[in-house]
Parts: C-alpha cells; sequence; structure tokens
C-alpha cells in the first residue's frame, strides 16, 4: 500500500510541474519502470520532434538523456553542436584548445566577430545555452591526446569526430573502439565531404578502411585548398543527424557504408565498405 501511495504521490507531483512550465524534467516511477516526463514549455519547444513517429515523447526524453561529446569546435563541430543543442541532447562536450580567429568565421558559424580571441569552446558554450539555455555545456579546453581523451570521452554515449587533421580522427577512432564507444567521422575539403558511422560489432572502424594517417604534408588539408563553409554545414549537420539516429534507434546509420558528398554537382555518393579488417590495429581480432 505504501508503495502505491507513493507512486501515485509522485505521479501527482510531476503532472503539477509540467503543468507550471517547469524547466528541466521530472522523473518518476510508474509500476517498476523508470520515466522522464516532459513538462509543458518542452512539449512546446520540441513539438516537431515530437511529432515523428521515430521519436515521440518517448524518443524526445531519450535526447534529453543523451551524452554527446564533440571533439573539435570549428567547421563541422559549430554545425553539429547548434543542431544538437537544438534538438534537446541534454548534455554536450566539446574538446578544442584553439582561440577564435578571423579567419575561422567564414565557416565556423558557433562564433562571431565579438569572439575573436576567445576560447571556441566558451565561444560554443555561450552560442549553445543562447540558443537552449537546458543543455549541459561540458567543455574541455585542451590538445585531445593519447593521455586525456579517454577520460575525456567516457561519461557520453557517443562521439562525433569533428577534428580537421588526420592524426586526431585516428585517434578518436582508436580510442572509441578501445571503450566500445559509437561514434561518426567526418571530413571536408573544397567542395565535398564524407562521413561513416561506427559503432561496436557492427562494421569496420576508421582505421580498417585508411589504415594509417598519410604522412605529414602528403594530403593538403583546406588551409590549403580552401572549403566552402556550407559545405561544412552540410556534412556537420549529417554528423548530427547520425547522432540523434543512434539515441533514437531510428533509421539506418551509416555503419558499414561511407556517404560522400559534392557540392558542385549537389550529388550524394553511399559507398558500401568492406567488412571489419581481422588485422585492423583497432578492431580486429588477430591483434598480437
Amino acid at each position: 500500500m505504501m508503495r502505491l501511495a507513493e507512486c501515485r504521490a509522485r505521479r501527482q507531483k510531476a503532472k503539477r510541474e509540467a503543468g507550471n512550465g517547469r524547466k528541466g524534467w521530472i522523473s518518476f516511477k510508474k509500476g517498476w519502470e523508470q520515466r522522464v516526463a516532459l513538462n509543458r514549455m518542452q512539449k512546446e519547444r520540441y513539438a516537431r520532434n515530437i511529432l515523428l513517429e521515430e521519436a515521440g515523447e518517448e524518443g524526445q526524453e531519450k535526447l534529453l538523456q543523451a551524452k554527446i561529446c564533440i571533439i573539435g569546435a570549428g567547421g563541422l563541430g559549430s554545425p553539429a553542436a547548434l543542431y544538437l543543442a537544438a534538438a534537446g541532447i541534454g548534455t554536450i562536450g566539446i574538446a578544442d584548445a584553439d582561440d577564435v580567429d578571423l579567419s575561422n568565421l567564414q565557416r565556423q558559424i558557433l562564433h562571431g566577430t565579438a569572439d575573436i580571441g576567445r576560447k571556441k569552446v566558451i565561444s560554443a558554450k555561450d552560442a549553445l545555452l543562447k540558443l537552449n539555455p537546458q543543455t549541459d555545456v561540458r567543455t574541455y579546453p585542451v590538445f585531445v591526446n593519447a593521455e586525456n581523451i579517454r577520460d575525456i570521452i567516457k561519461d557520453y554515449d557517443f562521439v562525433i569526430d569533428a577534428a580537421d587533421n588526420f592524426e586526431t580522427k585516428f585517434l578518436i577512432n582508436d580510442a572509441c573502439v578501445a571503450a566500445r564507444k559509437p561514434f561518426v567521422h567526418a571530413g571536408v575539403i573544397r567542395f565535398t565531404g564524407q562521413l561513416m558511422t561506427y559503432v561496436p560489432k557492427k562494421g569496420p572502424c576508421y582505421r580498417c578502411i585508411f589504415k594509417e594517417p598519410p604522412p605529414q604534408g602528403a594530403v593538403p588539408d583546406a588551409g590549403q585548398t580552401g572549403v566552402l563553409g556550407a559545405v561544412c554545414g552540410v556534412t556537420g549537420s549529417l554528423e548530427a543527424l547520425e547522432a540523434v539516429k543512434y539515441i533514437l534507434g531510428a533509421g539506418e546509420l551509416l555503419t558499414g557504408s561511407l556517404l560522400t558528398y559534392d557540392g558542385l554537382t549537389a550529388q550524394f555518393r553511399k559507398i558500401k565498405l568492406p567488412e571489419r579488417v581481422a588485422d585492423c590495429a583497432a578492431c580486429g581480432t588477430k591483434r598480437m
């Protein structure tokens, strides 16, 4: 009888708080199941998400409880972070050691002219909280390396590779594979972008496909060849979409596939990747 009375009291309290439009979300038990109730303000803010058959209120509750880490607050990380905050991701981590530079503003839409000279993670946090004050934004103003990456990603459900160099991309891959952490990779240059998603035991990892970082200077980067900001926007937004689909358990992820985008011809191409490589240094079954 006491358990039943407690459940009823919690439900009534949750309804009152939701009706009052209280910020945040309220936990209560329904029988033996723990769930999260959306309040009135959240139902209005996320109404277009909730209307989706693949989401609904239950899916929105999952997004509010999700934790996603973005490594890189630049051209890819900017649109990814903004769309994740807008979607209602409860916790967003951002790792980047750089300061905002004037040349960043052509594509890195988290930052504005007034942010020049500020830490990117601080500028990013301000922008995300302005968009959605309910987001818990955690900042890591450090260069991600082999010594700190596992501590950075350990508490997150999903990782977004928004780095701009091969060394960091391979580092993210290896750390996520070791931690059995799903992540999405993306890269952009000139008018083209590409992305793939890794989920443990569901396809090849980044190292399966690309093996090793190319020699220093062998492959030109965007600082040498240029990149159109809108291409970063398209590709970074697709990274956010992969993260949301993973949290919702909806649709088909880019596991086992590489998606490429050519902005000049407005064409997408989905390339089937080989199965996981047995002797891959990161995820292979024949590693020494």
